[in-house]
């Protein structure tokens, strides 16, 4: 609720929060039957959460983002934060990051989805500056990036898109890479072009 209020209708599309609030209340049957439960078979999610970097945080201006990824899918490699299959907690801030209150924190690792085995990325918090954001990036890996700060290139060229100073951009341009990824490597299988040099 909070994300569709600042970082789509009222910023993107100047509805007004009672327009929005009715919206959400009168798409919610078919959200729940037709929406909610494709998360099952998606290879990857996208969660919005309340922030957990402010106890009883009530304004909903800061995100916590959770990108949920399957396992063993066929050209599908799960992004990881340093270490695969590791459990990571990370707080970026500092010299290398510019972060204002309540910080950034970055957290990743194995669980279950829907009883399926999937990797979490999560993001909770927000940047301060986005040509930063190569400094998140470098420690990142499994981007299907096809250079070096490709992430942060893309962010910067949307810079004004509701959502890139959070996880919902970061984690939506992580996942368009991967689906043009995806597609070069299914263009390649289908033309009989190794996969490996279909990344060349």
């Amino acid at each position: 609720f909070a994300w569709k209020i600042q970082q789509r209708d009222m910023a993107e599309r100047g509805h007004s929060l009672e327009s929005i609030k009715a919206s959400i209340e009168a798409r919610k049957p078919d959200f729940d039957a037709f929406i909610d439960p494709q998360k099952q078979y998606a290879d990857a999610v996208i969660e919005v959460l309340p922030t957990q970097l402010i106890p009883d945080d009530n304004e909903g201006k800061v995100l916590r983002v959770k990108l949920i990824m399957k396992e063993g899918i066929k050209f599908f490699n799960p992004v990881y934060l340093f270490d695969e299959g590791s459990t990571i907690n990370w707080i970026p801030c500092g010299r290398k990051l510019t972060c204002s209150y309540p910080g950034i924190k970055f957290s990743y690792g194995p669980d279950t989805y829907f009883g399926q085995e999937v990797s979490v990325l999560e993001m909770d918090g927000q940047f301060d500056r986005l040509d930063e954001l190569i400094y998140v990036e470098s420690h990142l890996s499994n981007l299907s990036t096809k250079f070096y700060g490709e992430v942060t290139q893309q962010m910067l060229k949307h810079a004004d898109f509701p959502g890139s100073n959070n996880g919902t951009g970061l984690f939506q341009t992580i996942v368009g890479l991967k689906i043009r990824d995806l597609y070069e490597q299914i263009i390649a299988e289908r033309a009989g072009v190794p996969a490996e040099a279909a990344k060349v």
